[in-house]
């Protein structure tokens, strides 16, 4: 996209990675998919874990004379048919969510023919599900306890995250919680999951990392994009609906953040804080992808799709409280699970229109991708510098960061053992085998925080102890009441004063011993009475123990009945549960069934409009067919009048011909005659001889006479002497002469002598670069029958390029007319009479003279 009026922005250099010599292959791992039918033909087989081997069909074999060996290919893991989600799960899908955890990055992708299980594989289905669940399960199975708040962490629109402090994020909730259609929010509790959700993984089929950083928050992300024919969908924007003039998807573009990683410009990126969240999430843009029903598969995919979990995490401060608000330790990374369109042949899909269009830009794009593959194992063998072609297709654009070093790459090659797909899997099969080969830059070892560990612990077990010492000490006690005990102190007697002046004193020590004998006595007092009443409140509380045991033993039979009711509601939230799947299911099968109504719709109307082009292109030719019918009719009737009366001249000029010869035969005999008579005459008498006389030609004079446009006679002698006229072309330059093979001999006196001339009878560079004039001799009938012969001259000269090119100047006209003709004029340097041209029209020819004679015209072009 080209935007006017902004400059282009100088590249930013950013942090030099660091170099790491360890490298991986890509791993590649190979499933086969179960056959449809048991009678079908199968072409591959599995030997071991890590090898398959491929046969040939009979039929192929039957055509190819028997021709194809039997195959086998190597991978890292091989997954026969009885191999369930959770076994793939655990040997592909596992370590690289182990390596987001810990600040890695990762690339997942399906490959194979269409119709090859890759979107099983990749999403599942009730009661199996994918590698994108399983893998978000793990996710909050290992981080739920330490996730942070929403909108604590926030994308800075540049592919970086940013850390805002408890108030931005408050604000944020408060705001989120008060739209009037608030953003899909995580269930309150992991004990009621969505029902569809829950069929795909079961409770005992659950991982979690065992290897959590406890001193970090964690906040996961996700974002959902198609590749179609080349172009790069949100699934996840929302749009405003308008069903007057909706509006088409806006395509993404590619960028490049500080640290030379490409990212989706513009890409919604979504906070979700539970699995069912985030597969509701996964579930609404499912639903905008670009599905079709085509003759091998009834829900192919049309597109790229690329779901993209990102992880953020940063660590906490060091009283264990708060996120660290630096955003320089705040570290992403992120997980692309990547399900590949399937390659297909047109010529089985049998795609027409936009099917076809959609299935030449798959095509297209995964060759990209081999190609890409092919120059990254060429320059890594032979240590050759090739240009990687990542910028052909957006598939490779996108994740060329990845074999570049950003983070580890996995393939699984998706593999459908029915004959019908032996070429192709072929095909597959090389292409695997030639990834396992190139080698990807091991990832760099985030760097670790300088906090001490364990903060996180030592702040949990100090609010524990703070809370169980509050718990201890509970309600406040009488002996530490000091009112309390000021009035029990104060309803005793008071003491005397106990000061002993006098040794002689016997008053004072009687009082004090009256005094407090008499405290005694009302302690003791004191102590009957709290004991009568400690009697009392037993018997109470025994009576009461009574009363709460029937109690307990009616609300033991209340709970037993409300157990019951339990088990009903359960039963009847189980069949809810169910109801609700189903109802899901249908939902799910009736938006299939609409999107394949809509495209046999839309084939339909594709359909029409094609008929109607072709019914209007077939009237077009119909009337075409009826114009040229006849303008062929009026061609050959045109054809057949000229035809007829070329053949009428020259019927006419052959009578006249064979009229002179027997007019020659008669005067002969004629003289021969006379001969004799004169010879018979003097032996006898002498008579004189009359001279013999031409018999008339009356007819011949009325009747008007054409030349035929073939040569003249060659006369019986030639002449001595003859005259040659030269031409306008003679000069001292150097000349081609073209006179091309189609050319006629006419023999005449006059001819053009160029000396020094090039003949050819087709015109090359070679003979023009060596001289510097032309002249091309063409023929052609002129309007009375008679060929007329055209010099054409012209300058010979460079051009720029190298070549030669001729300019026209000249152009002479040799003319050949008839002298016998009664209309045309005749060239006469005497003063013969009429009476004089009558004899030389009446005599019979003399050999070695000409019946014709030449104009010459000259004219510019």
């Amino acid at each position: 996209m080209y935007r006017q009026g902004k400059g282009k922005t100088p590249r930013r250099h950013g942090p030099k990675k660091a170099t790491n010599t360890d490298k991986d292959p890509v791993g590649v791992c190979c499933r086969i998919r179960p056959l449809g039918a048991e009678d079908e033909e199968c072409c591959v087989e599995m030997i071991s874990s890590s090898t398959i081997q491929l046969h040939a069909p009979d039929g192929l074999k039957a055509n190819r004379n028997g021709e194809f060996k039997e195959m086998q290919y190597s991978f890292k893991k091989v997954f026969g048919i009885k191999t369930t989600q959770m076994e793939l799960f655990e040997e592909v899908a596992k370590p690289l969510i182990e390596d987001l955890i810990h600040c890695k990055n990762g690339l997942l992708f399906t490959y194979g023919v269409t119709g090859s299980g890759k979107t099983f594989t990749m999403t599942g289905s009730p009661g199996e599900g994918g590698l994108l669940p399983r893998s978000l399960d793990m996710v909050f199975n290992s981080i739920g306890p330490f996730q942070a708040k929403r909108y604590v962490f926030k994308p800075d629109e540049k592919n970086g995250m940013e850390v805002q402090n408890q108030v931005d994020a408050l604000l944020e909730r408060q705001k989120r919680d008060s739209q009037p259609t608030p953003i899909l929010k995580t269930p309150s509790s992991r004990h009621r999951p969505d029902p569809e959700f829950a069929d795909m993984i079961s409770s005992e089929e659950a991982c979690k990392s065992e290897n959590v950083d406890e001193d970090c928050c964690y906040s996961v992300f996700v974002s959902y994009i198609e590749i179609y024919n080349n172009y790069i969908y949100d699934l996840l924007e929302d749009t405003p609906y308008d069903p007057i003039r909706p509006k088409p998807p806006q395509s993404k573009i590619l960028r490049e953040d500080q640290n030379h990683n490409m990212y989706v410009a513009g890409c919604t990126e979504v906070e979700v804080k539970s699995t069912e969240e985030a597969f509701e999430v996964f579930w609404k843009g499912q639903k905008k992808r670009r599905i079709a029903n085509t003759e091998l598969n009834r829900e192919s995919s049309r597109s790229h799709s690329v779901f993209t979990i990102k992880l953020a995490q940063a660590p906490l401060d060091a009283d264990g409280d708060h996120i660290l608000q630096d955003k320089s330790q705040v570290n992403v990374s992120q997980l692309c699970l990547v399900d590949l369109a399937g390659s297909e042949r047109t010529s089985r899909t049998r795609a027409e229109g936009s099917r076809l269009r959609e299935a030449g830009n798959i095509n297209q794009s995964l060759m990209t991708l081999r190609t890409c593959m092919e120059v990254l194992r060429e320059n890594q063998m032979y240590g050759t510098n090739k240009m990687v072609p990542y910028r052909d297709s957006k598939i490779t654009h996108l994740f060329k960061n990845y074999f570049d070093g950003e983070g580890k790459v996995r393939m699984i090659v998706c593999v459908n053992p029915k004959a019908d797909d032996y070429e192709e899997t072929i095909l597959v099969m090389r292409f695997a085998e030639m990834t396992q080969e190139v080698e990807v830059a091991r990832p760099v070892d985030r760097p670790i925080c300088f906090l001490a560990a364990g903060r996180r612990h030592r702040n949990q077990a100090f609010r524990d102890e703070l809370s169980r010492r509050l718990d201890d000490r509970g309600g406040p006690t009488y002996s530490d009441d000091p009112v309390l005990l000021n009035q029990l102190i104060e309803s005793l007697p008071v003491l005397p004063p106990c000061e002993l002046v006098d040794p002689a004193d016997d008053q004072t020590l009687p009082r004090l011993i009256e005094v407090l004998e008499t405290r005694l006595r009302i302690r003791q007092m004191m102590t009957e009475q709290f004991n009568k009443t400690a009697n009392t409140l037993k018997s109470m509380l025994q009576q009461f123990d009574g009363q709460l045991s029937a109690k307990d033993t009616f609300l033991h039979d209340q709970q037993s009945k409300l157990g019951e009711k339990d088990r009903v509601i359960v039963s009847q939230k189980t069949e809810i549960e169910r109801l609700e799947k189903k109802s899901k299911t249908l939902e799910y099968k009736i938006d299939i069934l609409q999107k394949t109504t809509d495209v046999y719709e839309q084939d339909k109307r594709s359909l029409q409009q094609e008929l109607e082009t072709r019914e209007q292109r077939l009237l077009r030719e119909l009337s075409e067919k009826k114009r040229m019918e006849q303008r062929m009719q009026g061609m050959v009737t045109d054809a057949r009048h000229k035809w007829e009366k070329e053949c009428e001249r020259r019927v006419n000029a052959k009578q006249l011909e064979m009229q002179n010869k027997l007019w020659v035969k008669d005067e002969k005999l004629k003289q021969l005659k006379a001969i004799v008579t004169e010879s018979s005459s003097n032996s006898g008498g002498g008579c004189a001889a009359e001279r013999p006389e031409r018999p008339s030609r009356e007819r011949d004079r009325n009747m008007p006479q054409k030349r035929s446009a073939s040569p003249s006679p060659i006369p019986t002698a030639l002449p001595v002497h003859p005259m040659h006229r030269r031409s306008h072309s003679a000069g001292g330059e150097k000349w081609v002469d073209h006179k091309p093979a189609c050319n006629l001999d006419l023999d005449t006196v006059m001819q053009p002598i160029i000396p020094n001339a090039i003949k050819v009878s087709t015109p090359n560079e070679k003979a023009l670069s060596k001289c510097n004039m032309y002249v091309l001799r063409h023929q052609e009938l002129a309007s009375d029958g008679e060929i007329e012969t055209k010099l054409i001259k012209g300058n010979v000269f460079k051009t720029r390029a190298g070549g030669q090119a001729v300019q026209f100047t000249d152009i002479e006209t040799l003319r050949q007319e008839c002298a016998a003709g009664p209309s045309r004029k005749r060239r006469s340097g005497s003063a013969e009479g009429p009476v004089q041209q009558e004899d030389v029209e009446n005599r019979p020819p003399v050999a070695g003279t000409s019946l014709s004679y030449i104009h010459q015209k000259r004219r510019k072009p």
